[in-house]
């Protein structure tokens, strides 16, 4: 693979990047850590005349303590996420899915915002973050924008972020006592492979044990990242046993919408699901409980 002749652009600050982008339009695109998107210029996925990098802007980078939670920047890369002590207090389960992402090289360099607009369906970020009730930050020179994370996602490689538009960082939640989350995927080796199938979950118990509220997420499995709709109302309000596990899966393997490919079948990965979805619940359920 070759990469096709573009121009490359530093871009100090969002404003800068923003006038490059006003300037080239469709043929220009931004670049955060390049591990997805040079390889998609190699294999002319995309075409731009006009690359523009966002590494040099101070204001993407970074994980620090927010408003009861943790804001993560666009920049901040994949290892950031996974050794950062904040994120593993505050949410375990997005540190376990960029602990399993790729390889430590590529953990050096790709970022959470790559990872997220890229939009690909079997990206591992935006499932656990889904689950975790996180929040985007998209800003262009007329304001900033703030939605759910499971709102950016419109199909497969595509979102709702507009041409003029920077993702400048994640905010999360911090955990609440009686909360747990967790994440099971299915690759094809133990290293360095995208997901056949993955699923995140997560659970508010009441003090009883009971269950107050739940999150599904499948990932890998349709052309953006689903919540289960059905997941809450099979588990609200009950104790999370066998057959609870049991109709959650059903519920999370009538929402995939999987394809066949060279990975796997369609049959093959919504079975996948309901095994991962017993898994990440039962992970949710120990981790609620304060249990190791």
């Amino acid at each position: 693979m070759i990469l096709s002749e573009a121009e490359f652009h530093n871009a100090s600050t969002l404003e800068q990047a923003a006038e490059l982008i006003g300037r080239w339009g469709k043929q220009a695109l931004f670049l955060a850590g390049g591990t997805s998107l040079l390889v998609d210029l190699k294999s002319d996925r995309y075409r731009a005349r006009h690359v523009i990098s966002l590494t040099r802007i101070a204001a993407l980078r970074g994980i620090a303590p927010a408003d009861d939670g943790v804001r993560i920047g666009a920049l901040a890369t994949l290892d950031e996420v996974a050794t950062s002590a904040l994120v593993r207090e505050e949410c375990l389960v997005v540190q376990d899915a960029a602990r399993e992402m790729a390889s430590p090289q590529v953990r050096n360099l790709a970022t959470v915002g790559g990872n997220i607009v890229g939009a690909v369906p079997c990206a591992d970020l935006p499932p656990v973050l889904a689950v975790s009730n996180a929040t985007l930050n998209l800003w262009s020179p007329s304001g900033v924008r703030n939605m759910p994370i499971e709102d950016f996602f419109v199909g497969s490689r595509q979102t709702v972020r507009r041409d003029d538009e920077v993702l400048t960082e994640v905010l999360v939640p911090g955990s609440p006592a009686g909360f747990g989350a967790g994440y099971a995927r299915f690759g094809l080796r133990q290293a360095n492979s995208v997901a056949v199938a993955a699923v995140a979950a997560s659970l508010q118990l009441n003090a009883d044990g009971s269950v107050a509220r739940v999150r599904v997420c499948l990932s890998a499995v349709a052309a953006k990242p689903t919540l289960v709709p059905d997941a809450h109302s099979v588990l609200a309000g009950k104790v999370l046993n066998e057959n609870g596990l049991e109709r959650a899966a059903q519920a999370a393997m009538a929402a995939a919408l999987p394809i066949t490919d060279l990975r796997g079948s369609d049959v093959y990965r919504r079975e996948l699901v309901g095994t991962l979805t017993r898994r990440a619940l039962l992970t949710a359920q120990a981790r609620a409980r304060g249990e190791k």
